[in-house]
């Protein structure tokens, strides 16, 4: 019997290394490439570009006045925040308010789900991610859209909202939140109501703003913490953008 303890394991320092998806995007991004190459791929992404944007526009036209609601996809059916989206989604519809979500499971599902309980509009903006991201029972069929660009996605939630209740989460709801707040502070859109609902959750990042960004760097400026309201409650985030179109004298009416 031959003895394998010295049996010399295999040189495979020649084989070509596997990379992963994420990897290949980055040895993509330094790949040459010719002409038409370049072209073809353009062009067909400009196109896709363009039919979801046609797609978003009619089928949101004629919605009516809704709030987006932000937060993460990752929280359960039984957690406060899902309970507490639910019933303020379920009360934005008795003030004449429909919903519009990232289309998704967790806060997204309690948004669509108290929308759809109070018998208003529920609209859901989905996107095509390897993980977390499926629609949610709770849309209204013909006010679902599934997305594969995240800037296009962002257009329509504040295109086609009158406010923004942010709930707890994570990058994706930290990259809505300040897509908004940007286009405010920037005037690029109305001043709607943001509404950052949790103080445990939000107070740190409003106390940063202030002390680092404005006091200690001065980048932003004072009227630009004013764009944003910390609650607490369901009734409290309501009351925020109930008050707001007050002022205008402005109220929904579907």
């Amino acid at each position: 019997m031959k003895d394998d303890k010295n049996k010399q394991p295999k040189d495979n320092t020649n084989q070509p290394k596997k990379w992963d998806a994420s990897e290949e995007k980055i040895i993509q991004a330094f790949k040459q490439k010719d002409w038409n190459e370049i072209k073809s791929t353009n062009s067909w992404v400009i196109f896709k570009v363009m039919s979801e944007f046609v797609e978003g526009f009619e089928k949101l036209a004629k919605i009516g006045p809704c709030v987006s609601i932000f937060g993460s996809a990752r929280t359960k059916g039984d957690h406060k925040y899902y309970k507490m989206t639910e019933e303020i989604a379920y009360k934005l519809v008795e003030h004449g308010y429909g919903v519009i979500t990232g289309g998704g499971p967790g806060i997204m599902e309690a948004g669509n789900k108290g929308a759809h309980k109070a018998g208003g509009t529920s609209v859901g903006l989905n996107i095509h991610l390897p993980f977390e991201q499926f629609d949610n029972p709770y849309i209204d069929r013909d006010k679902l859209l599934t997305f594969d660009y995240f800037f296009v996605r962002k257009v329509m939630f504040v295109k086609y909202s009158q406010g923004f209740i942010v709930m707890p989460g994570g990058l994706g709801t930290l990259d809505e939140l300040f897509e908004a707040y940007t286009l405010i502070q920037t005037k690029k859109i109305g001043r709607f109501p943001i509404v950052l609902v949790g103080k445990n959750y939000w107070s740190g990042l409003m106390d940063w703003i202030k002390t680092t960004l404005l006091e200690a760097e001065n980048n932003v400026s004072p009227e630009d913490l004013n764009l944003i309201s910390l609650v607490d409650t369901p009734d409290e985030a309501v009351k925020v953008i109930d008050d707001f179109y007050a002022q205008y004298l402005l109220s929904p009416n579907f």
